[in-house]
């Protein structure tokens, strides 16, 4: 059975974690160092303040372990905090935490007014539901990452190889489309290393 890991020091991990379970998917609550040791398939980086789960990370001493995974081809799914967490770049900032994936994100990008909103887009093709909190979105993309959905110009879900990000929140929505995409880049790693 695929397990996922669920990093569950702040934010919207909760979601995840029960959207997971009714896809059959065995989860657990990354909360400490010591979690890090269980076998598992992929990783959820939740939406949350990413400067409180950064810090947590570091305190916690989880977040070069978390890196080298990823590096390494764990795949990813972040969202919202998440999607900054991994990002190379984050514009007009010199902070960097993860930083493993080819992006430029703008934090709390479309400002006050627009804090929270919902809109339909097309993720890959299919027109879902996406809900936006304070959401960061994508400026650039590097030369091998996959934009995978954009709303209002904005770049708002993106791919390279293994890591996957959405600027929304798809697991405050009854639609899985994310969800399964992201099932379908652990099996594909998983065919992968079987391979090897």
């Amino acid at each position: 059975m695929m397990t996922v890991g669920v990093l569950a020091l702040q934010g919207a991990f909760e979601e995840h974690i029960a959207f997971l379970r009714r896809l059959g998917v065995e989860v657990f609550e990354i909360r400490k160092r010591g979690d890090l040791r269980r076998a598992f398939d992929g990783l959820i980086l939740p939406g949350g303040e990413s400067t409180v789960i950064s810090s947590l990370l570091r305190e916690l001493k989880i977040m070069e372990s978390l890196r080298e995974a990823v590096k390494n081809g764990l795949p990813v799914l972040g969202t919202c905090a998440g999607l900054i967490l991994l990002a190379k770049e984050i514009a007009a900032s010199e902070e960097r935490y993860l930083g493993t994936m080819d992006i430029n994100v703008v934090r709390n990008g479309y400002g006050r007014q627009l804090g929270s909103f919902a809109k339909k887009g097309l993720f890959l093709g299919k027109k879902i539901e996406m809900r936006f909190i304070r959401a960061p979105y994508i400026k650039e993309v590097g030369k091998n990452v996959r934009v995978l959905a954009v709303v209002d110009h904005k770049i708002v879900a993106a791919q390279e190889g293994n890591q996957l990000v959405t600027a929304f929140h798809p697991e405050l929505t009854g639609d899985d489309t994310v969800h399964r995409h992201f099932l379908e880049i652990i099996h594909e790693h998983t065919a992968m290393d079987f391979k090897k």
